[in-house]
């Protein structure tokens, strides 16, 4: 078992390594992108990318505390799904009204890779090779349907 710090500690030195490894990919728009703490542009829209003792994961979640508003962001992406899985080049588990580690009502749609450890530094890579073309990919996505989810 890790004590909190010693997990914090690794895990910080994991993002910034990763960040590292990712500095020179340009987004799909050909900027400069912060891919470890990715901004959509869109409140309460986040691509978030976790690495665990256990797993790795990366996705979407839509966080609006007006539930209604977090089933259309929901919906919004539905009708985009085809489009998102083509571009992933794979299928994603879509979970509308989950509930986070805090009790908070969320929706998501995440990939999951179980087995890696952030703690373990030779499964670095494996997680990396994991992380780096999905997020690419969302961002792809993204650069695409972005302006369908801005506030007008």
């Amino acid at each position: 078992m890790y004590s909190r710090a010693e997990l914090s500690k690794i895990k910080q030195e994991f993002w910034t390594a990763f960040g590292l490894y990712m500095k020179p990919v340009p987004s799909a728009d050909g900027g400069r992108v912060n891919w470890q703490n990715y901004k959509t542009g869109v409140k309460q829209v986040f691509f978030r990318m976790r690495a665990e003792t256990d797993f790795v994961s990366i996705g979407i979640e839509i966080n609006h505390a007006d539930i209604e508003l977090q089933e259309l962001f929901f919906g919004q992406f539905e009708a985009f799904k085809k489009m998102l899985h083509e571009d992933l080049g794979e299928s994603w588990d879509w979970k509308l009204h989950d509930v986070d580690e805090w009790g908070k009502t969320i929706s998501k749609i995440e990939k999951i890779l179980p087995g890696p450890s952030v703690m373990k530094k030779e499964d670095w890579s494996e997680i990396i090779s994991f992380l780096k073309p999905r997020i690419i990919a969302l961002d792809h996505f993204w650069s695409k349907v972005k302006p369908g989810f801005e506030e007008g």
